[in-house]
């Protein structure tokens, strides 16, 4: 295959510098610095360490941005959801679109060439939401792939719940990708997960549900849902996202319930910043961390993904969207060494997105970040905001950081 960009003098995790050969959308080859024919296209990246492209598992682009608008002074998850709510119903169509634009933006100049997001759908929202954030999809389809999940509002279990399953069925037809739901919201928790994936399954999409956001020890449906994935034979993919309680088990219940979410192919995504900043507000003294059990997780081999949640909203009033943030909270909250919290940004949540593997080798999907480094700790650690995002064989983002230190007076005397 013609190759339509290499990348010279590129450093690898491994400490090789290497041309990478690109061809379409495809790695076409990787040899030694110099080794590779001249391209159509060629980039000099000496200097760049070069890594699979992260994603973002787990982002709520139809909040984003609004921490002005909306300010949560209690800090707490009660608060921020009842604060959106009042909140919510004044968002103009043009508004919604404009944020989740500039979020999604901010997340493909860090690295993600790949973003899931939650799209409030039934309630104050009803399907507003979702309709915006189809024409943000739309729009910037050629420069990253982003996945929409219909974040139904609860009820959905029940009587009364009938409004809002229709929601869910007719969120799917318009063009969410996946659903989701708040079981632990619901009347009935454990009909509410039967209810997702039986819509999910009847639809052909995968399941994405908030799970267990608490650190009451005594909420854990988690291995509920690992059971109802596994009985039903559930294929089209599954995921939990923040399982905060799972964190607040003995050592034998954590490890009991990793090893059936790693039985049932559960992808379990890990939200430290904005579960870092919301949960725990009731604990006096040294309050727990309101992690996942990431140690248990990922010794029974489930697949465990890191990703940023909400931007400069309500419910968490910082962040910028770089998946190097995640993993850098990853390391200092959740012990994980920085080799292990990249992956869960990158390989682990393209998993559990569904997405292929991507290795800096041939044959494998050019979706790619240069970023100035000369080992991934150092990636992580600095999060140098010197990046070239390659999604699809193409750049589509380039920060270049210009860092002076110019003379002052009485230097050198």
């Amino acid at each position: 295959m013609e190759t339509s960009l290499v990348l010279r003098g590129v450093r690898l995790a491994t400490g090789e510098t290497v041309d990478v050969g690109l061809s379409g959308d495809r790695i076409a080859e990787v040899g030694p610095a110099g080794s590779l024919a001249a391209g159509s296209q060629e980039l000099d990246l000496s200097g760049y360490l070069l890594l699979p492209a992260p994603a973002e598992p787990h982002a709520h682009l139809d909040k984003a941005l609004t921490t002005e608008r909306v300010e949560n002074p209690a800090g707490d998850l009660v608060s921020a959801i009842e604060l959106w709510r009042g909140f919510s119903p004044s968002m103009q169509h043009e508004d919604i679109v404009g944020r989740a634009t500039e979020a999604a933006l901010m997340s493909l100049a860090s690295g993600a060439t790949a973003i899931r997001s939650h799209v409030d759908v039934g309630g104050v929202a009803d399907l507003r939401c979702l309709k915006a954030l189809l024409e943000v999809r739309e729009s910037l389809r050629h420069r990253l792939d982003l996945q929409l999940v219909a974040f139904v509002d609860v009820p959905l279990s029940g009587a009364a719940g009938e409004h809002n399953r229709a929601l869910m069925r007719t969120a799917v037809e318009m063009g969410a990708d996946a659903v989701g739901a708040f079981p632990y919201a619901d009347p009935n928790p454990e009909e509410c997960h039967r209810v997702c994936l039986a819509i999910a399954d009847e639809l052909g999409v995968p399941v994405d549900l908030h799970t267990d956001e608490t650190t009451d020890p005594g909420v854990l449906y988690l291995e509920h849902f690992a059971e109802l994935v596994r009985t039903t034979g559930f294929t089209r993919g599954a995921a939990a996202s923040h399982c905060v309680s799972l964190g607040m088990q003995p050592p034998e219940v954590a490890t009991r319930v990793a090893e059936s979410v790693a039985a049932a192919g559960i992808a379990v995504i890990c939200l430290p910043q904005t579960n870092l900043g919301l949960q725990s507000r009731e604990h006096n003294g040294a309050p727990p961390r309101g992690l996942t059990a990431l140690r248990e997780l990922l010794a029974a081999g489930a697949t465990v993904a890191g990703g940023g949640d909400n931007v400069q909203d309500p419910f968490n009033p910082i962040g910028r969207g770089d998946p190097l943030e995640a993993a850098a909270l990853l390391v200092s909250a959740g012990h994980l060494n920085p080799s292990v919290a990249y992956d869960a940004v990158s390989s682990g949540a393209r998993a559990a997105m569904g997405l292929p593997e991507v290795q800096v080798r041939q044959g494998f999907p050019a979706e790619l970040l240069a970023i100035r480094a000369t080992s991934v700790a150092e990636a992580v650690a600095e999060a140098s905001a010197d990046r070239v995002v390659i999604h699809r064989g193409r750049v589509v983002s380039r920060t270049r950081l210009i860092r002076e230190f110019p003379p002052v007076s009485g230097e050198g005397t």
